[in-house]
């Protein structure tokens, strides 16, 4: 979800400081939840600013940079191991043990792609 505009938020902070509306007027006004409307006056009351917090990048990964490299040697060892298969050998590698979206994104961060053996197609005479 993206925060709201730095110019909504000033707009709302600027109608709220003239008096003449109640913080549900206010949020009824600009079609947003009272709860924003109280958050933001109180930002404004303790920071000065009412613009939006930057990003913090979400929670960090569990493959530390070592734990990549082993992951991309795996992978040039055996290109048609499965997702548990790597976990596996990760693990007896000495890393941490992570599930499979982990190791998926590992890979997707590393630009390796899963090679799986080509499966041939039957032949097409028949056979006797």
């Amino acid at each position: 979800m993206q925060a709201y505009s730095d110019d909504l938020r000033q707009r709302v902070a600027a109608a709220d400081a003239t008096g003449q509306f109640t913080i549900s007027q206010v949020a009824s006004r600009f079609t947003v939840s009272t709860s924003f409307v109280e958050k933001l006056l109180k930002r404004q009351r303790t920071s000065g600013s009412v613009a939006a917090l930057p990003h913090r990048g979400g929670p960090t990964s569990r493959l530390q940079e070592a734990d990549r490299q082993r992951l991309a040697a795996c992978v040039a060892a055996q290109p048609d191991a499965t997702l548990a298969e790597l976990g596996q050998q990760l693990l007896a590698a000495g890393s941490p043990a992570v599930g499979q979206t982990v190791l998926w994104q590992a890979l997707q961060g590393l630009d390796l792609r899963r090679k799986k053996r080509v499966r041939t197609p039957p032949s097409a005479t028949p056979s006797a």
